[in-house]
Parts: structure tokens; sequence; C-alpha cells
């Protein structure tokens, strides 16, 4: 389904679907990546600027269903982490994505889960990561909901003050993720080539 048969289905349903299909994409952003969740959250938002949804629903539906998204992707690497990775079961958990989050988390450890929403590109692996590692459960949680609730509140703030156009704050997420994409590639490129000039003067 493409995103603007998504939205088309957003305005034909009832408010209780709405908040249903915020939780949903929240979630499984954090499941199958990539999703269009942050466009569809953020036109959800530009209703309650129109008066047809709530604010605090629609910001409580996309926090608690990314919540559990990082909670789901967390016990799955901290069961079947090291499994899926052998065995190569997830398709974007494969040895170059494996390197570039280990890299992370290694240089950033918890930071790197509060920051998790703003990250592109990134955010299942962060998850999934944090159960491999064992980081603590609850912490790792309790920062996850920061994250998404610091996140989803700059969006859906974004999406009622703009209403009808909302397409302003959507290309600017796109523009971001892009620029948020290129910005990390390049940092780790960085730390890997420092790393491999200190060894070699070793």
């Amino acid at each position: 389904m493409e995103i603007k048969e998504i939205l088309d289905l957003v305005l034909r349903v009832d408010n209780i679907w709405i908040y249903a299909l915020i939780f949903f994409f929240a979630y499984i952003e954090n499941i199958f990546p990539p999703s269009p969740s942050d466009v569809v959250i953020v036109f959800c938002a530009s209703l309650s600027g129109l008066g047809k949804t709530d604010f605090t629903l629609t910001l409580i539906s996309a926090v608690v269903g990314s919540t559990l998204g990082f909670m789901t992707m967390y016990f799955i690497g901290d069961k079947f982490g090291d499994e899926i990775i052998e065995k190569g079961k997830i398709k974007f958990i494969n040895p170059a994505n494996v390197k570039k989050v280990e890299k992370l988390f290694s240089k950033f450890g918890y930071f790197l889960i509060i920051i998790n929403r703003f990250l592109a590109g990134t955010r299942a692996f962060v998850a999934f990561f944090a159960g491999l590692g064992e980081f603590d459960p609850k912490k790792s949680i309790l920062l996850s909901l920061i994250s998404a609730l610091i996140w989803y509140s700059i969006l859906v703030t974004a999406g009622k003050m703009l209403g009808e156009n909302w397409e302003i704050i959507a290309n600017i997420i796109s523009s971001y993720s892009k620029i948020i994409t290129i910005t990390l590639t390049l940092l780790l490129i960085f730390y890997i080539a420092r790393n491999f000039l200190k060894s070699k003067k070793r």
C-alpha cells in the first residue's frame, strides 16, 4: 500500500481506527523498516488541528506503539539475536548493518537509545542490539519511551499547528532523514578510519 492510499484510508475511517493506524505504524517501524510512520502520524496530527482527531490520543497512540515496537525488537535481540545474525533470518540485519550498529553502541551506549527516534534508518537496529548487548531492559525501555515522547511531541504539535499544510513538515522530515543518514555514514567511516590508522601506528 502506497502512502497516498494510506492517507486516503485515514480520511475515510472512524477516529478509533485512526488511532489504531497511528499505533500500528509507530509499532511496525521498529520491526520492518522502512515505514512511512512519521508521515502518517504528522498527517493524522494535522486532523487534530482541523478538529477531527484528539491531540492527546494521537500522541499517546504514537508513543505507546513506538515503545512496544522497541520492546519487541529488544526481546528478539535478547533471546534470538545471535541465531538471527548467524543464519541471516532477518533481511535488514546483515553483517554490514551489524558492524555499523556495533560501532555506534560501543561509542555511545545508552545515549544511542535516547536519540533513537531522531536517527533515520537505524531505529530497528538500535532496539535489536540493545537486547543483543544485554543492556538493562528497564532502563532501555524507559529511555526509548522518553525518546519517542520527545520525537512524537514535536511531530504531533507541528502537524496540529500546520493543519492542511501538513506536507511542509513531511517534506522537512524527508530531508532531515536523508541528512541524518549521510551524516551518520560519514561519522562511522571517519570513526573506523581513525581506529584503523591508530592500529597501524602501533
